[in-house]
């Protein structure tokens, strides 16, 4: 899906604003390209039983300056860096048995899965990002699931969000805390919203009365 996307990019699409604040289609673009192979090579490492390696080469600092570096690019490279990293994994990933899925790699201490689950939900979310057709809609719930127990950390310390979805039967309460806020809306738009997207069918209360939606502490 993620190469099916790209088919026809043109460069004036790259160029153009992706749902990311401040971002270009280009500048998601090189960040996929850049998760992609650094996902790879910590798959890689961990396949040959290597000592861990660190997940961007230079840190945060070095992977938003490859992001700025690589966004300008024509929307032909952007689909050449994307269609190799993500052969790339798609290749190490099927030299990963089930014996090796608990191995630490140096991707912030996660483990093989956690990898695996990172390139997932990073394309499954950039895709989407990247406002080429591709709709939040086509989150399955797996995957709603998925982000909704990634996402958990966002909780604001001292609150319980309780999600209630008004088109699904689902239902999650994320954090212990002794204030409890329920945010009602789409089963899709919910968890875009915790993802921190735009998802304007969204409400919150606090003991049944309208509040306003909390401010989310940053991606873990």
């Amino acid at each position: 899906m993620l190469v099916a996307t790209l088919a026809g990019l043109t460069d004036e699409q790259v160029a153009q604003p992706s749902r990311l604040p401040g971002w270009t289609r280009g500048h998601v673009l090189a960040h996929i390209a850049g998760v992609g192979n650094a996902a790879a090579r910590q798959l890689e490492v961990a396949v040959a039983d290597g000592q861990p390696v660190p997940y961007y080469d230079g840190g945060m600092a070095g992977r938003n300056a490859a992001i700025e570096a690589g966004a300008p690019a024509s929307a032909q490279e952007h689909v050449a860096r994307v269609t190799a990293a993500a052969d790339r994994m798609a290749a190490v990933a099927a030299d990963v048995t089930p014996g090796i899925l608990e191995r630490v790699t140096g991707a912030r201490g996660r483990s093989v899965q956690g990898v695996l689950e990172l390139w997932w939900r990073e394309v499954s979310v950039h895709l989407v990002d990247l406002d080429l057709g591709l709709e939040a809609s086509s989150w399955d719930p797996a995957f709603r699931e998925h982000l909704a127990g990634y996402l958990a950390a966002r909780v604001p310390r001292g609150m319980t969000l309780e999600l209630v979805a008004d088109d699904v039967p689902e239902r999650r309460v994320l954090g212990d805390g002794p204030d409890v806020v329920v945010l009602r809306g789409s089963a899709t738009d919910l968890i875009v919203w915790l993802a921190g997207r735009s998802a304007v069918g969204v409400r919150a209360d606090r003991a049944g009365r309208g509040v306003a939606l909390p401010e989310l502490e940053p991606w873990p």
